[in-house]
């Protein structure tokens, strides 16, 4: 399906980029009037709080800013925010609230949450991103009303599985370590996999990285006894650093290769020294090299007397998640469509690709996939900044 591209998010297009919006319960609709509610399901406290904080941020940070605008036709966005603590339990509860407050949508965060409400977000028929870019919820048949806005763990995985193979030039051997949980898990198997479909010549074992852990040295020295060469982590900000910093402790040879979430600016500054010649695969360019893309963030930051650098990368990533959910809010009623949950979820099928001003691939959804996108940057440390050594990398 041909689609136009949207233009990107600056402050200088504000006035192209109005939002006009009517909310309500997902499968009712509303009568237009009042503040449009978003549930949003944040983890500020749990095991992935370093992560989910900036993230967190910048999903308020883009209401905060549209709201400043004027709002939707002049009516603000209203975030229900609250921290789950990365417990699935409560991330269900407060699904339950958001749901009888007769939310538009809801904006998630982990992958073991949106995998286990999946189905009631399909039988209340309201639109759900989350942080979570598991292959599991890419398929409308299967996760009718989930939308991904990255490339998934899966394809990130790919594409550093082919950087690998390329790197190493022949014969070598990857180890994954991984966050202990469904989100940890999410994208070993389809490596393995996509390892033996392409005949790559790499050997391939995972490792839990348990949480609480205060070293990976006795996972290391199995890595490096197995002859492993490179490391895929699959795992946030905080026990990448750890890693990292165990393998210069231990003077081993070994390449870090970071997914989405602990391919970051915290990573680099835990882990000091230690983080230098290492490679992450981010689908969000980071806002040391700045982009169109980091225009509006940066300025509205810079009037709270704060600045983007310090938010970092996953500050954007909440950001622009949220613009998406807000172009498919406003296409609806464009459209002249009541704003229900099904309306919301055949808009952000069919509207045009979101232009994010090169901080990501053009994001677009359609009614056979709801992957928003394929492609990834590829960056590595150098001199304790992320440097671009590739760009909109597909596997």
């Amino acid at each position: 399906m041909h689609r136009r591209t949207a233009a990107p998010l600056t402050i200088a297009g504000v006035a192209a980029l109005t939002l006009a919006a009517c909310g309500g319960p997902g499968a009712e609709g509303d009568d237009g009037d009042g503040p449009i509610g978003i549930g949003v399901i944040s983890d500020l406290s749990g095991a992935t709080a370093d992560v989910g904080t900036p993230y967190s941020e910048g999903i308020r940070g883009y209401a905060d800013w549209l709201n400043e605008q004027g709002g939707i036709e002049g009516r603000e966005l209203d975030l229900n925010l609250n921290d789950y603590a990365y417990d699935v339990a409560r991330a269900e509860q407060l699904y339950s609230q958001y749901v009888n407050e007769g939310v538009v949508a809801v904006q998630g965060w982990g992958t073991g949450d949106t995998e286990a409400l999946r189905q009631r977000i399909a039988q209340d028929e309201l639109p759900f991103m989350s942080a979570s870019y598991s292959e599991e919820l890419v398929d409308p048949d299967e996760a009718p009303y989930n939308f991904v806005v990255a490339a998934t763990y899966s394809d990130q995985m790919r594409v550093a599985l082919d950087w690998i193979a390329e790197d190493a030039g022949g014969d070598s051997a990857v180890a994954v370590f991984h966050h202990d949980s469904p989100f940890g898990t999410a994208p070993v198997g389809d490596g393995e996999e996509h390892i033996e479909g392409n005949d790559l010549d790499l050997d391939y074992a995972s490792y839990a990285m348990p949480d609480g852990a205060t070293d990976y040295v006795s996972q290391l020295n199995r890595a490096a006894s197995a002859g492993a060469e490179y490391i895929v982590v699959q795992n946030v900000s905080s026990p990448a650093a750890m890693l990292a910093n165990n393998i210069a402790e231990q003077g081993l040879d070994l390449t870090v290769v970071c997914l989405n979430w602990c391919a970051d600016e915290q990573f680099i500054e835990l882990a000091g020294d230690a983080a230098e010649g290492h490679v992450m695969v981010q689908p969000f360019a980071p806002p040391t090299e700045p982009l169109p893309g980091h225009e509006a963030p940066a300025e509205f930051l810079e009037s709270r007397g704060d600045s983007l650098e310090n938010k970092g990368l996953h500050y954007v990533q909440g950001w622009y998640t949220m613009h998406v959910m807000a172009e498919g809010i406003r296409h609806t009623i464009e459209s002249g469509e009541e704003l229900t949950g099904s309306a919301l979820r055949d808009a952000l099928r069919s509207m045009d690709a979101v232009d994010t001003g090169d901080v990501t691939q053009p994001i677009s959804f359609d009614d056979e996939s709801h992957r928003g996108m394929t492609g990834t940057g590829i960056y590595e440390v150098s001199d304790g900044e992320m440097v671009e050594l590739a760009r909109g990398v597909t596997p």
